[in-house]
């Protein structure tokens, strides 16, 4: 402040003197003789040496301003660099949002997913457990059926253990009970009408079926390959028919067995028990079998229940 004060001194004296003496700038060379005494010499210094702090000062000014300007260049590089890492930053913003939702969706997406498959898996649980049940049920409703079977079997052979067992035989096979007869047991040859000795073998099965009402009954007719050509029958298929229907009206009809219960079938020669070769083996081909099987009302009725 004290350098500011005295040149604003030295300022107004040179407006005082500047009729009498030469105004010298900074820089210019002064002359060493001066007019004005000692005052004057030390204004003078005073002033040179203000010059030379002016001239300092201009240059600190010059660098201040390079420092300025380099500073606006740095501080617009930092400003750019700024705006890229913003930018980089709202991009990553936006990626991580995008990520987010995109795994939201897709643990949403595995949820739903997760949730049908366990349903899935529930409703085949339940429904094995309800084929197990099925099972058990079928399995105890066969077993009363072979129990019903192994007695009729036992009940049959009791009650036709009189007969020659080349005539007549009882055996159980898949579950159900076979009465083979021969054709010398029931018929002539040629013929379809039943004889005597025939018809004591089927009283005595008819007995045994009147006390077994849930017993189904098949009456097949079987011959051997001889071929036959009557007045009555035109071949062995027509003549196996009718064998069985005869069979058939004697149980309906003689001894009461209902009807629904029976069913004749004619196989002809074409279900042969053994070969055709000898005599011996045709005999055994010609026969008529009652198949006796239980009824198998319960076993449809869970088998349409669970289909249902």
């Amino acid at each position: 402040m004290k350098r500011i004060h005295n040149f604003l001194v030295l300022l107004a004296l040179a407006a005082i003197v500047s009729s009498c003496a030469p105004i010298y700038k900074c820089g210019d060379p002064v002359p060493l003789k001066q007019p004005g005494g000692k005052r004057m010499k030390a204004l003078i210094t005073e002033r040179n040496e203000l010059c030379t702090d002016l001239s300092q000062k201009v240059k600190d000014n010059e660098s201040l301003k390079l420092n300025i300007q380099t500073l606006n260049q740095e501080k617009n590089s930092l400003n750019r660099n700024l705006n890229n890492l913003n930018k980089d930053y709202s991009d990553l913003q936006l990626r991580y949002k995008n990520l987010s939702d995109e795994s939201l969706s897709q643990a949403d997406q595995f949820s739903r997913t997760l949730q049908v498959k366990s349903e899935e898996l529930e409703n085949k649980e339940k429904l094995l457990l309800e084929r197990e049940r099925t099972l058990r049920e079928l399995q105890q409703v066969i077993a009363r059926q072979d129990s019903i079977t192994q007695r009729l079997n036992s009940v049959l052979r009791n009650a036709l253990l009189g007969f020659n067992a080349d005539d007549l035989t009882v055996e159980i096979k898949n579950g159900k009970v076979y009465v083979s007869m021969s054709d010398r047991l029931l018929f002539k040859s040629g013929s379809a009408l039943v004889e005597a000795k025939g018809k004591e073998a089927i009283k005595l099965l008819a007995d045994v079926l009147n006390n077994n009402p849930d017993i189904e009954i098949l009456v097949e007719g079987h011959t051997d390959n001889i071929p036959i050509k009557t007045a009555v029958f035109k071949d062995n298929w027509d003549l196996s028919v009718v064998r069985a229907t005869s069979i058939v009206r004697i149980l309906t009809e003689d001894y009461k067995i209902t009807p629904t219960r029976v069913t004749a079938s004619g196989k002809g020669e074409f279900f042969p028990k053994a070969s055709n070769d000898t005599p011996e083996t045709r005999a055994l081909n010609r026969r008529t079998e009652i198949i006796l099987s239980p009824k198998l009302d319960e076993i449809m009725q869970l088998l349409n229940v669970n289909q249902n």
